[in-house]
């Protein structure tokens, strides 16, 4: 199987009510495109990083009331889970696709990745285009602009990432759902490939510790 690019049904599984309905409409869907795109990035990031990577797609298998409102595969470099580490990612909300690198609260490095971002703000705030989006919430879909994120900003982000318990930090795309239905399934990973490798020097930061000068 290849992936095919995105359809209006796979975002509108999120507008369907109910658990088990909504279930039913994500893995007839969305799922199915997630796992081949699962398939296909795990080469991709396995060489761009030099170290083998793994996908995880979402089952949602412990939610027994709240249906899911997005979806996603996440690749991290541990076989057995990626959540305790910086990982990217590919998913969809109803409104959009996205594309992103990051860390959520549960990662063991997010002292190390925020004492990085602090310690390279300039550099990571000229790396990163004015149309990528910060995210300090991976279960909110609403973003930052980059172009609302200057140095002072990032520093105030990476100190939430850090000092919160609930601290969490990502950036990547994000591809308005109109848009990702009228990509081609080339143009889409095309898309995601690149953004990865915008990405890729914040994935080695986030695994480096900074060294006291």
């Amino acid at each position: 199987m290849e992936f095919v690019g995105f359809a209006q049904a796979d975002f509108e599984v999120f507008s369907v009510p109910g658990l088990e309905p909504r279930m039913e409409a994500l893995k007839a869907n969305l799922r199915p495109k997630l796992v081949q795109l699962g398939q296909d990035f795990e080469q991709t990031l396995t060489e761009l990083t030099g170290r083998p990577m793994y996908a995880h797609v979402a089952k949602h298998a412990r939610r027994t009331v709240n249906p899911p409102n997005d979806s996603w595969v996440a690749f991290g470099h541990d076989k057995r889970g990626y959540k305790k580490h910086p990982h990217f990612q590919i998913g969809a909300w109803e409104t959009h696709a996205f594309a992103t690198f990051g860390l959520i609260y549960e990662s063991l490095q997010r002292r190390a990745f925020a004492q990085q971002l602090i310690h390279h703000a300039s550099d990571v705030i000229a790396r990163i285009p004015d149309w990528y989006v910060w995210i300090p919430d991976h279960t909110n879909p609403l973003a930052l602009s980059a172009r609302e994120v200057d140095e002072r900003k990032l520093v105030e982000l990476a100190n939430r990432l850090a000092q919160t318990r609930q601290g969490e930090l990502l950036t990547g795309i994000q591809i308005p759902q109109e848009k990702a239905v009228q990509m081609t399934a080339q143009e889409f990973e095309l898309a995601v490939t690149d953004c990865f490798q915008v990405l890729l020097p914040l994935y080695h930061m986030a695994l480096t510790e900074v060294v006291p000068s």
